[in-house]
Parts: structure tokens; C-alpha cells; sequence
């Protein structure tokens, strides 16, 4: 009973292991993407990533809102409302995308899938629960970095609200602009760039 008990944990480190590579060899990727909310509400647009700390979400043409980070602080601009909040990147969810020099071993445990080609990760930290948590999911893939293609993820935040991103035709390691990550202060009158 002992060997079957070890067999499970060692399979576990082996596979968090590989979604550590998986995430240190991801130096940028650029997807389309799907959110829905916790009310069924679907948006799409596209994700570019890079790292260290970088990412946007570009949202389909007619929706205001745009979600960056430069590296420091994820951003949410409402260009509707001429609302601007940002925090800290480590104070989200999506620091586990976006520092890759995290140690994700001492946070994240897979989850079951029943699909053998599939791994899903979930990412806590015990000591920040407010942060919230966030489950990704990632498809065995030979010709992605470590063999992983990260297909999406599940973030849910401290006060529950739930919300599921589909990722959809990643392309990695691919050359991205650092001009990507500046965005337009909707507070402010002319073209100000952050």
C-alpha cells in the first residue's frame, strides 16, 4: 500500500514539475480568448503574454475594457465609465503567468481531470487568500514548450465571482512589441500613454 501511495505523489511532482518548465520556457505567447463571468456572459479578444509580467487582454471591438499589466500592476481600464484600478501583479491571480521565476511547487497541486492528456493545476497562496485562486488547465502537446499547451484557466476570487478563460489558437515564443502593454488614460484629455 505504501508503493501505491508514493506512485500518485511522485507522478504529482513529476507533473507540476513539467508545468514549471512548461511555464520558465514560455518567454511570450499571443492566443485568442474567450471570458465568461459568473453570469454566463461571454467576451472575446485576444491575449498576448510576455514575460516577465506582461500581458493584455484586447477585448472583440465595441467593449471598453482593456486589462493590462506593465510588468508592476495589472491594470483594468473602463473606457466607458473613465475608470481606471490597478494592483499589485503579485496580488492576483495571474502572477503564476506572468512571474516565471515563481516556485510553483510550494503553492500548486494538480487537481483530477480524467483525461490523461490534460493537466489541471490549481494555484493558492495559504497565506494570501485574498488574492483569490486560479486553475489552469493544460493539454499534453509534443510541440509546445515542456510538451504543455495551456488551454485556459478558472480564477475565482476572494468574494466567489467566478471567471473561465478558453484559450484558442496559441502561438509561442513569438515576437512581441514592449509598446504592446501601454494603454490610453481615459481620465485624462489627449493621447497620454501609460
Amino acid at each position: 500500500m505504501a508503493i501505491v501511495a508514493a506512485q500518485p505523489a511522485t507522478a504529482q511532482t513529476t507533473d507540476i514539475a513539467r508545468v514549471q518548465q512548461h511555464l520558465r520556457a514560455l518567454d511570450s505567447m499571443v492566443a485568442d480568448f474567450s471570458q465568461t463571468d459568473r453570469q454566463g456572459r461571454v467576451l472575446t479578444g485576444t491575449m498576448t503574454l510576455k514575460r516577465p509580467g506582461r500581458i493584455r487582454f484586447q477585448y472583440e471591438e465595441g467593449v471598453p475594457l482593456l486589462i493590462v499589466s506593465d510588468g508592476r500592476a495589472l491594470t483594468l481600464i473602463d473606457y466607458q465609465v473613465k475608470q481606471v484600478q490597478r494592483w499589485p501583479i503579485g496580488n492576483s491571480p495571474l502572477s503564476v503567468l506572468l512571474d516565471p521565476s515563481r516556485d510553483i511547487t510550494r503553492y500548486a497541486r494538480l487537481r483530477p481531470t480524467g483525461d490523461p492528456r490534460i493537466l489541471s493545476v490549481e494555484a493558492r497562496d495559504p497565506r494570501r487568500p485574498e488574492y483569490g485562486v486560479i486553475t489552469l488547465a493544460f493539454l499534453r502537446d509534443a510541440s509546445a514548450p515542456a510538451g504543455l499547451r495551456l488551454q485556459g484557466w478558472v480564477a475565482l476570487d476572494s468574494q466567489g465571482n467566478r471567471t473561465t478563460i478558453r484559450l484558442s489558437n496559441q502561438r509561442f515564443n513569438v515576437p512581441v512589441a514592449d509598446s504592446a502593454f501601454r494603454w490610453t488614460d481615459p481620465r485624462r484629455t489627449g493621447a497620454n500613454q501609460r
